[in-house]
């Protein structure tokens, strides 16, 4: 009886050695995971804006601020952002701890491989318990593995402040997107400033838009998904609304907007159906633009760029500029590139 006592406490402590190192393991691969997650954020975020912020050490940063200890290894930074700053990720092992296969072709991306390193440098998890086990006196720990996917590009949906411009009106501004002012708080050369008028084509350019698709004016009021005025785009239409004033949400949205100078996210439409209320749009993309100024009825702010008040008369305008960068969204990547892009997670 002692010695089967004696044998069985022997297969618990067994046991409870390897379950410790097990839990060990799982920590630390909870670590560098976390850690590559977070480093191919922050790439990917540069990369999205540019290739002179596509910066890769930003990965080692990222992945030792998630380490307990302060440190780890970045084997590897691959992918494709465009520019030709990321070098070409190999073939996936197929291993649980790898990235997934290469997304599609012109698809823009960054992977970011991690591994165990020590406070003391070395690449193996030390045994806490196993290497105690009798026959297992030649075990050195383990080398844990991480890898992160995260991908950028236009968003397809998002949620955007409730007014609208044509992409007529887009094209002309950005020299068909190639002419953008410079993210806030730099101040924009006036070249890119742009002066929108409600459901107006006078002077304009756009009576009708490419292909005969576009209504008229250059920006107008879009049907309130909430009492913020923002608007939700998922399904590649939305609604018109024809009133010429802002509701006090708007008034309040861009107050706000004129005075902290960040832009905000326009849906841009190629198409609309129908009249008045029951007018719909055909979504083309989402752009981001910071508004100068605004005369709108019961609401008027003078132009903080141009020092002026743009508008004249009865008419009803928003002057300001249009930006590129990064927008937030939850949504799906794979819209038209109009300057936005979104960031994600993807493997």
């Amino acid at each position: 009886m002692l010695i089967a006592i004696l044998l069985g406490f022997g297969v618990l402590l067994g046991m409870g050695a390897i379950v410790i190192d097990v839990g060990f393991i799982y920590q630390e691969r909870a670590e560098l995971q976390n850690g590559a997650d977070a480093g191919a954020l922050a790439v990917a975020r540069g990369c999205a804006t540019g290739a002179s912020t596509c910066l890769v050490n930003k990965a080692n940063y990222y992945a030792n601020h998630n380490a307990k200890d302060g440190v780890s290894t970045v084997d590897k930074v691959c992918g494709f952002d465009g520019d030709g700053v990321l070098s070409s990720c190999p073939a996936p092992t197929g291993k649980i701890t790898d990235c997934p296969a290469k997304p599609s072709s012109g698809t823009k991306y960054v992977d970011v491989h991690t591994s165990t390193q020590t406070a003391g440098g070395d690449t193996l998890l030390p045994p806490s318990f196993a290497r105690a086990l009798a026959g297992n006196a030649s075990y050195e720990g383990s080398r844990v593995l991480a890898c992160a996917r995260a991908a950028w590009g236009p968003p397809k949906s998002a949620t955007t402040i409730a007014f609208t411009i044509s992409w007529c009106e887009w094209s002309q501004a950005t020299a068909d997107g190639s002419a953008f002012g410079p993210t806030p708080p730099a101040t924009p050369p006036l070249s890119v400033h742009r002066v929108l008028k409600l459901h107006t084509t006078s002077g304009t350019g756009c009576p009708s838009g490419p292909s005969g698709s576009d209504g008229p004016g250059e920006f107008g009021w879009v049907d309130e998904s909430d009492s913020d005025c923002s608007v939700l785009i998922n399904n590649n239409t939305y609604s018109s609304d024809t009133g010429a004033s802002a509701g006090n949400d708007c008034k309040t949205a861009l107050a706000s907007v004129y005075a902290s100078r960040k832009a905000v996210y326009l849906p841009i439409y190629n198409k609309v159906t129908g009249t008045g209320t029951g007018g719909t749009y055909t979504l083309a993309g989402f752009a981001g633009f910071v508004v100068t100024g605004y005369w709108l009825p019961g609401a008027s702010q003078k132009d903080w760029l141009t020092n002026k008040n743009e508008c004249k008369g009865s008419e009803k305008c928003i002057a300001g500029y249009f930006v590129e960068g990064l927008m937030p969204s939850t949504g799906p990547i794979g819209g038209t590139d109009l300057g936005l892009h979104i960031v994600q997670l993807t493997g």
